[in-house]
């Protein structure tokens, strides 16, 4: 065997190694030594084979431009008591618009300075001056400001729900943009769909609010409710009879702090009752509006409350500084850790409603794979069959080629950790014709440089380096159009451009390379004159 020969046989049996390594865990089950030395990943099946769930979300953007007014009515309040400017009240009183009263008229000026440094976004108009001499402003949200913020809410919400399926723990999920406000979310695998969904439903806003203690909490529940102040409800759990409570709270409407200034969320177990509960931590700027809080209120009870629900209310009996809190409550250890993942995922910038629900069952994934598999034994052996009987023993050589393009491509599936669909397998179907049209091409310009009398070194040497352009031009045009189809198509056919752009870097490497090497093997070992073709 000559050096060249040798190389590419090394070559040619690293190749056949490596996609025998990456592909037995899909097949087999491998020792422990194995999985901690060699690659183990099974090629992850969508959600088409294996089953999962199938969700079409709606992201509510009008609501993040008033949760924004929202957001800069707390802001607000915050600045003007840092730049000393006495005010009487900064509420909002439109989904896209907030009101403030200045009460010294002397600052309007640094009022207005204000606005422009840090809400430069909004349209100031005023003042009007009131009777008492104080001045009211109304600050507007601009339509080009709405419609980047409603655009943003949406990028931002795939971007969360994208945080918390990770943290869930689910392989290979579809998330991506349906139209201007439509979410798509595809699970494969999921075993609790509707844990699945109140994840990736919950707009996890928490905020912390003063319980009013002054007022009386049964006058607000007949429907005397004070201005400024709402009622909400903390869930309680009996845990040996497992009877669900709702406690009412009085609250004050205004939001001292919330979730967005979070840095972590973590469980943690209460040594004393041995309970779960989550420990959050803030970022420097809200461990300072933290510490104030708790300075500014001791002996009063503050409320934490995430999406409208009072999960504790504890008295505040010291100042509190570090930045660091607890939520307590009847939590179970998943439910605790659900809490988690959505507080360090980030709350969605606008709440989401499911427009359409599938759910894909195990059995009917299981029907694709069969059928998947089934047509591409019955492809394969109708191809098989014809090219051994037309081309004889050079179809055997063929054969053997096809036979690795096969396993090459599943191995790529399992190495770069890509998804199969049904898509994916009717790529694979594609591939097999078009790795044996190589072929095909191969021999007939072999036939032809027989037929010229050539020898059968000379003829094979003709027929690869002649057919070696056409085979090349109709790949690469197919591989570039599989690049389109990934880059601008949905789930299914991206699974189907994955599988045909690895078929055919594989088909062009076994057609060109592995075939060949077959061929001029035998020519040197064989010193064949004839060739069964």
């Amino acid at each position: 065997m000559t050096k060249e020969l040798k190389w590419k046989a090394a070559l040619i049996g690293i190749v056949a190694v490596v996609a025998f390594v990456y592909l037995l865990p899909t097949f087999a089950n491998v020792p422990l030594w194995w999985q901690g030395t060699l690659p183990s990943e099974k090629i992850a099946l969508g959600l088409d084979l294996q089953g999962g769930m199938h969700l079409l979300l709606e992201v509510d953007a009008a609501k993040a431009v008033e949760n924004t007014v929202e957001r800069y009515t707390a802001e607000l309040e915050e600045l003007l008591f840092e730049e000393g400017i006495a005010f009487d009240h900064v509420s909002k009183i439109a989904s896209s618009k907030m009101q403030a009263q200045i009460v010294d008229a002397q600052k309007a000026d640094a009022f207005q300075k204000l606005i422009e440094r840090r809400f430069g976004s909004m349209s100031l108009t005023g003042p009007n001056r009131l009777d008492d001499g104080s001045l009211l402003y109304t600050l507007t949200i601009q339509d080009e400001e709405a419609v980047y913020i409603a655009r943003m809410a949406v990028d931002q919400a795939i971007e969360t729900i994208r945080n918390r399926i990770d943290q869930f723990g689910v392989s290979e999920p579809v998330i991506q943009k349906q139209g201007e406000d439509m979410i798509l979310v595809q699970l494969p695998g999921v075993k609790d769909p509707q844990r699945a969904i109140n994840l990736i439903g919950k707009t996890a806003t928490l905020e912390f609010k003063l319980v009013d203690d002054e007022n009386s909490l049964d006058s607000a529940l007949k429907g005397d409710v004070p201005a400024d102040r709402k009622i909400l409800y903390q869930r309680q759990v009996n845990p040996s009879t497992g009877v669900v409570s709702q406690n009412p709270y009085l609250l004050h409407s205004r939001t001292l702090l919330t979730g967005d200034r979070l840095t972590s969320a973590q469980v943690r177990i209460d040594s004393r009752f041995n309970e779960p509960y989550v420990s959050i931590e803030f970022d420097s700027r809200g461990a300072q509006i933290f510490e104030r809080i708790t300075r500014t209120n001791v002996k009063k009870r503050l409320a934490i409350v995430l999406d409208d629900n009072v999960y504790s209310a504890p008295v505040i009996q010291e100042r509190i500084s570090g930045g660091q809190a607890q939520i307590t409550g009847s939590f179970s250890m998943e439910e605790a850790r659900d809490l988690a993942i959505v507080l360090r995922a980030g709350s969605l910038p606008a709440p989401v409603s499911i427009v359409e629900k599938r759910q894909v069952g195990p059995s009917l994934g299981r029907d694709s794979i069969d059928q998947g598999i089934r047509s591409i034994l019955i492809g394969g052996a109708l191809v098989i069959a014809f090219i051994c009987i037309y081309y004889k023993l050079s179809g055997i050589v063929a054969t053997l080629a096809l036979t690795l393009n096969i396993v090459m491509i599943m191995a790529a599936l399992a190495a770069f950790r890509a998804t199969l669909t049904l898509p994916g397998i009717a790529g694979i179907v594609l591939t097999i014709g078009m790795a044996i049209d190589a072929n095909v091409l191969i021999y007939e310009r072999i036939r032809e440089e027989l037929r010229l009398g050539k020898t059968v070194r000379a003829a094979i040497s003709a027929g690869y380096s002649r057919a070696m352009i056409s085979i090349l031009d109709s790949n690469l045009t197919t591989l570039l159009a599989a690049v389109f189809l990934f880059q601008f198509g949905t789930g299914p056919v991206k699974g189907f451009a994955v599988t045909l752009s690895i078929g055919i870097l594989a088909s062009l490497f076994t057609a060109l390379f592995v075939s060949r090497f077959i061929f001029d093997y035998a020519l040197a070992t064989r010193r064949m004159q004839t060739l069964s073709i």
